[in-house]
């Protein structure tokens, strides 16, 4: 069977700032088509300057992006935005319109001309992300959590095939970040390509496949994530933490029981533990 294609190829991409700090360093890497992947590191690692090449917001200084197979530096932003969503971290940077109708509207003027598609799929939208109710209201006028909903709406109703997340969990309650996962779990459904910028190491152990590293505007490590995010050398290399569950498979294992490697989300190691306490239940009622 035929290996599919890439979606992205990134290939040799050098970014130098116009104060001379170089921000990407010969990053070369490919993504498939319905991939999910994270992108971690420090603050400065580069992370935010690689994921705006995609849409053409940066321009490499050198080397070459190529979305299938189509060498994007020949592309304007708006033709990228209509292929690569990029959701900013902070919502005020990309909401603008008076309302949050109007929001949507913009977003999707070049898709429908007709003024009646343009307003029924604009009341779907609205419909969709449960922000019917804020229809009239100024985006500057929601909350954290409503005005990330929005910034997201306003780029996913557009369907670009790769979807740009950054930072989508930072300062999310457990229910905002439950809705998230939900409407990503839609959309690897529909094959798209997902990417996420975060420093959530829990919630990419347990929800994301890939994760690719970066420290100093360069890739350090790109592989699955229970792989990279179980090390402590690349874990600490790159200022984050070993995942809890990982951290408590490891204290588990010092205690002398079976070390818990492919456990990755809560609700596993939780199963786990209430094996060992109905066994050592069950033991002393034996004895």
């Amino acid at each position: 069977m035929m290996k599919e294609l890439p979606l992205i190829i990134i290939d040799g991409v050098d970014y130098i700032y116009p104060n001379g700090t170089a921000a990407l360093k010969n990053i070369s890497l490919t993504i498939h088509k319905g991939e999910m992947i994270a992108i971690m590191g420090k603050n400065g690692a580069g992370k935010t300057t690689l994921i705006r090449t995609l849409n053409g917001l940066i321009r490499p200084t050198a080397g070459d992006i190529f979305i299938n197979y189509e060498n994007i530096n020949m592309k304007s932003i708006a033709e990228l935005s209509q292929r690569v969503g990029l959701i900013f971290q902070n919502p005020s940077h990309q909401l603008f319109a008076n309302s949050v109708e109007e929001e949507i509207k913009f977003s999707l003027k070049n898709l429908y001309q007709d003024n009646e598609e343009l307003q029924l799929k604009t009341d779907y939208v609205l419909k969709s992300f449960n922000l019917e109710k804020y229809r009239e209201r100024s985006p500057l006028n929601l909350s954290g959590g409503e005005s990330k909903k929005l910034a997201i709406a306003s780029i996913m109703c557009r369907d670009p095939e790769v979807l740009v997340f950054d930072e989508p969990t930072l300062g999310q309650d457990a229910n905002e970040i439950e809705s998230f996962i939900k409407l990503i779990d839609k959309e690897k459904k529909k094959e798209k390509t997902v990417i996420i910028i975060t420093h959530n190491v829990e919630f990419a152990f347990e929800f994301i496949p890939r994760t690719i590293l970066m420290a100093e505007g360069q890739i350090i490590a790109d592989g699955p994530t229970l792989n990279i995010l179980s090390s402590n050398f690349l874990t600490e290399r790159s200022s984050l933490v070993l995942p809890q569950t990982r951290q408590l498979s490891l204290a588990l294992s010092k205690a002398g029981f079976q070390e818990l490697t492919n456990i990755t989300s809560r609700h596993e190691i939780t199963e786990y533990l209430m094996k060992i306490l109905e066994n050592k239940i069950t033991s002393i009622k034996e004895e």
